[in-house]
């Protein structure tokens, strides 16, 4: 094929991309839906984003990119969504304003709609004094709210922050993320709605592990209409370890574990509490599955991927290409178990 002939072919498959994709199509269908995130590795070696993916192919709809999580430098987000979609798997690219002024973000968001990737999550992001370069320099000259703000009007109105003309609008599905227990717990519901104002289209959580309280901050979020708005995805994930519950009680604001449930992770051999936080994920997930205005769950099981289909399964959620009957009514990033996720 000459090289003409590979850049038509090239162009004709981004223009396919710029389709809704798998992701807003099952949401947008009613259908159950599952994504779940990926940690780029730290290091040049693109094989990761492979390994990582092959285990989910089947299960989940899409897969987050995240975007150098917890402030430690790893492959860039928009390289891993790339490689995550030609390893078979639709990406959920997350942008961060950490890093980037209003130039380079927009830069960014025009780039990923031109290489077809079909969303994008944005994120304030966590302070570098969180990461691997304490002493880094922090940008932050949008916040999430904002940033969602000026990549609706790149799509939709064609231009950018600066008033000018864009010749060829951007595409994109765009997302937030919220934390439904973090203080003030009776204020979240209010700024999850600032986010759908200012163009957010799906909503991942952070972790959530009382189920009672989930549903209480659900209550809110119907009472003020946003599930019609907006598709929310419930944070879910497995505690693995000893040391990763001890770290999500002490260390991840705005996650609440119940007494209850961490007395069931410690009464165990620790050879057991892999197992055991499985468990416990599946029966969250089953739980909040019934919760009205659920559109589906985000799993964050960094490092353990594997474990996801088997949670799964245990949950009764069955493989992602087959519809579900379940309907919902809506038209810190995780490094190691447990990392913050700045909204």
């Amino acid at each position: 094929m000459s090289p003409l002939a590979d850049a038509v072919a090239a162009n004709e498959d981004i223009r396919t991309a710029r389709s809704p994709g798998a992701f807003q199509s099952a949401l947008t269908s009613g259908r159950f839906t599952v994504t779940a995130e990926i940690g780029p590795p730290r290091g040049a070696d693109a094989e990761v984003i492979a390994e990582k993916v092959v285990p989910l192919l089947g299960w989940v709809t899409a897969v987050n990119i995240t975007d150098n999580q917890s402030a430690v430098v790893r492959l860039s987000s928009w390289a891993g969504s790339l490689l995550a979609r030609t390893a078979g798997i639709e990406p959920i690219m997350q942008l961060t304003c950490r890093d980037r002024n209003r130039i380079a973000l927009q830069s960014e968001l025009l780039s990923a709609s031109a290489m077809g990737i079909p969303n994008i999550l944005i994120m304030t992001g966590d302070h570098p004094r969180f990461g691997d370069h304490a002493d880094a320099k922090p940008v932050f000259d949008l916040d999430s709210v904002q940033l969602l703000w000026v990549a609706r009007t790149m799509r939709d109105e064609g231009r950018l922050l600066s008033g000018r003309a864009l010749r060829c609008p951007p595409t994109w599905f765009l997302g937030a993320v919220e934390n439904p227990s973090a203080p003030p717990v009776g204020f979240r519901a209010a700024r999850l709605g600032k986010k759908v104002a200012a163009g957010a289209q799906f909503v991942q959580t952070q972790y959530v592990f009382d189920v009672r309280a989930f549903a209480s901050w659900m209550q809110q979020v119907r009472d003020l209409g946003l599930h019609e708005r907006c598709h929310i995805l419930v944070g879910v994930g497995p505690i693995m370890s000893v040391r990763a519950l001890t770290h999500l009680q002490h260390h991840v604001p705005g996650v609440h574990i119940p007494p209850d449930t961490a007395r069931r992770l410690l009464a165990v051999p620790t050879t057991r509490t892999a197992d055991e936080g499985i468990n416990v994920c599946a029966e969250t997930i089953a739980s909040v599955r019934d919760i009205p205005g659920v559109a589906g769950v985000h799993v964050m099981a960094a490092g353990h991927e594997r474990s996801i289909p088997d949670i799964l399964r245990l949950a009764g959620v069955g493989r992602a290409a087959a519809p579900a009957e379940h309907r919902v009514g809506a038209a810190p990033s995780a490094g190691e178990q447990g990392a913050r996720r700045a909204d």
